[in-house]
């Protein structure tokens, strides 16, 4: 979920970029890159994973004259290299996108912030509550952390780039409930599809490439 055009106000546009730079710093501080480096095959599935992320997200439809809606599949990455990596993976894909002129160069911190960080922060909190409150169950982490945390969140992601909108002025409330909003759950929905399908084929035949899960607990000890 994408505000396409250079619509909100510069106060918007500087909170969201220095509260990425100041996250994006942190991520950059604490990532294994001696690991990263020494590892061909995290560089390729991670590098893969981009490519695929760059065309499923040309695949979008427009909501509004500023709001348009695409497949985030943030909850996979999530899942598969953790929150920090995901936040790098979908940076990169966003800044490819932008390049490519399907997106604006004027809303960039925004739309890093509203569909890259959040919805990957929501995915990991999904997965750290499942892992806290529930067994270790392979249909619990598929259920749970694959086709519920894809659909929440892309709501959250999508309710977050309405609320944007409606504070800063662009839209009222009620035409950004009527037109978008109240049809978050329809997006949600193939969202969850998405993620818990690819989820699903890694957890039975590379489970090595889901760095969340670990398939002694979650299958070997059932």
């Amino acid at each position: 979920m994408n505000v396409s055009e250079g619509v909100l106000s510069t106060y918007w546009l500087w909170g969201s970029g220095i509260i990425y730079a100041l996250l994006l710093l942190w991520i950059i501080k604490r990532l294994p890159w001696e690991v990263i480096w020494r590892e061909r095959g995290i560089q390729h599935l991670f590098f893969g994973s981009i490519v695929v992320l760059v065309l499923l997200w040309q695949l979008r439809a427009g909501v509004s004259v500023y709001l348009t809606i695409h497949f985030l599949g943030l909850t996979t990455l999530t899942l598969m290299f953790g929150w920090d990596l995901a936040v790098i993976a979908g940076s990169v894909v966003l800044l490819v996108m932008t390049l490519l002129g399907i997106e604006s160069w004027s809303m960039l911190p925004v739309n890093l912030v509203c569909s890259v960080v959040i919805p990957s922060l929501v995915s990991y909190g999904i997965l750290r509550w499942v892992e806290a409150k529930l067994p270790k169950n392979f249909f619990v982490y598929m259920f749970l952390c694959a086709f519920a945390g894809g659909a929440v969140a892309a709501g959250v992601s999508g309710m977050s780039m309405a609320l944007v909108l409606w504070l800063d002025g662009i839209y009222p409330w009620s035409k950004i409930y009527h037109d978008y909003a109240m049809y978050l759950p329809l997006i949600m929905m193939p969202e969850g599809l998405l993620n818990g399908i690819i989820m699903t084929g890694m957890m039975v035949f590379h489970p090595d490439w889901i760095r969340t899960f670990d398939a002694k607990a979650y299958i070997d000890d059932q």
